[in-house]
């Protein structure tokens, strides 16, 4: 099949990663896949993001730049409208964002199939984050997609629960359109434990990494990846580490963030300065062999509603995971079984639960064994995800979606 993908990411983030993969893995089972973003993003290097769009933000009031978001969606319209004569696709993959409803008059105009991947509810989450000025436009954005979307994706069985409470909520009904949970994945190819030797990484992080670990007896590395956020709490990582005082226990932090100098102020307040290492944003191709260097992987929290790609790397990569208890890491893991989990927002079940797995050892086996074979038997692959997307828009198209022949 050929597929339009859809999206207006500016950030080469783990967003990216999760945009990147569904194409490698679509285009991996045959379909020819033709990609609708901002020209500017694909310049980007991993962990940038495209300096216009942030420049934006940062100088114009948030009712002018999201007024501009919102007209962006007329040029992106006539695009969509170009490659879809162009190229005639069978349907649209799209990635959901706010004040993008030009996805959806594509689909209507051309009609066209449209599926629609949401990985959070943006319009809460900006307001409780960045702020909105437009509410109303946002609001009306976001049903508009939601509830026009011939197949919602979310990626948690939470956020399906959330949108369908939102739409009702609003007297939105989704007629016979449905919905599909599709977690986040992996690419077994890029994380194999046993697979990565530090020699595949680049020359300043061999040094950095393989310097701070030969500095003393190293016998357990507690290991965290992505961007650090406060709400992440990886100071209690810290204070178990100052409250035991094992020296040859390290924390390992690959990603940058604004929680970043507050941590380092922390560990060189408890004396712990040595045993801290933040390497800053870690390309992507090197990931895997920096989380094979760790002993306990920390998800020390998450958004309710999220899929974290980081818990898939973990668990890829057959790492022992601690990770709040919290329903949509349930919908993943099984405490005791494949991971340890803690009470959410208990300072003293994290430490009691951390402590666990950093006294023993066979513990630390079991479940990182067992986290590997969970991915393994639930199919926690991009690969797999692009294989659900391909059967689901196959669906669409005999359930009576008109493809290409509408287009003129």
């Amino acid at each position: 099949m050929k597929v339009l993908y859809h999206h207006r990411i500016a950030s080469k983030d783990g967003q990216y990663v999760h945009v990147s993969e569904i194409i490698a893995a679509l285009r991996a089972l045959g379909h020819e896949v033709v990609v609708c973003g901002p020209r500017s993003f694909e310049r980007q290097n991993f962990g940038g993001s495209v300096s216009f769009v942030t420049n934006l933000r940062h100088w114009l009031p948030s009712v002018i730049h999201e007024l501009l978001e919102f007209c962006y969606c007329f040029f992106d319209y006539i695009r969509l409208s170009q490659l879809i004569r162009e190229h005639r696709p069978d349907f649209i993959y799209e990635r959901y964002n706010l004040f993008f409803p030009s996805g959806i008059w594509a689909k209507r105009r051309f009609s066209l199939p449209l599926i629609l991947e949401v990985n959070s509810p943006l319009y809460s989450e900006r307001c409780e984050n960045q702020g909105i000025s437009l509410h109303r436009l946002a609001r009306w954005s976001q049903r508009y997609c939601w509830s026009r979307a011939d197949t919602l994706l979310p990626v948690t069985q939470v956020l399906a629960d959330r949108i369908d409470q939102e739409l009702k909520a609003a007297g939105v009904h989704r007629g016979r359109h449905t919905t599909q949970v599709i977690a986040n994945g992996i690419n077994a190819d890029d994380f194999s434990p046993g697979k990565h030797s530090p020699r595949r990484l680049n020359g300043a992080l061999v040094k950095q990494v393989s310097s701070w670990l030969s500095q003393s007896d190293t016998t357990l590395v507690m290991g965290f990846c992505g961007f650090l956020r406060p709400w992440h709490r990886l100071d209690r990582v810290l204070d178990v580490m100052a409250e035991k005082r094992t020296p040859s226990w390290k924390l390992l932090v690959l990603g940058d963030g604004p929680a970043r100098a507050a941590l380092e102020l922390r560990a060189q307040n408890l004396g712990l300065s040595e045993q801290l290492l933040i390497t800053g944003t870690v390309p992507r191709e090197n990931m895997a062999a920096l989380i094979e260097r760790f002993d306990i992987a920390l998800q020390p929290d998450v958004v309710d509603y999220a899929s974290p790609l980081k818990l898939f790397e973990y668990m890829a990569m057959k790492k022992a995971i601690i990770a709040p208890n919290k329903s949509n890491i349930t919908e993943v893991l099984t405490d005791g079984e494949d991971a340890l989990l803690f009470e959410s927002g208990s300072d003293k079940d994290f430490s009691k639960q951390l402590l666990r797995l950093c006294r023993d050892n066979l513990l630390r086996e079991k479940i990182s064994e067992k986290a590997r074979n969970t991915l393994v038997r639930r199919g926690f692959f991009w690969l797999s995800n692009a294989e659900r997307i391909a059967v689901l828009a196959q669906r669409l198209k005999m359930d009576g979606c008109t493809s290409s022949e509408a287009i003129n």
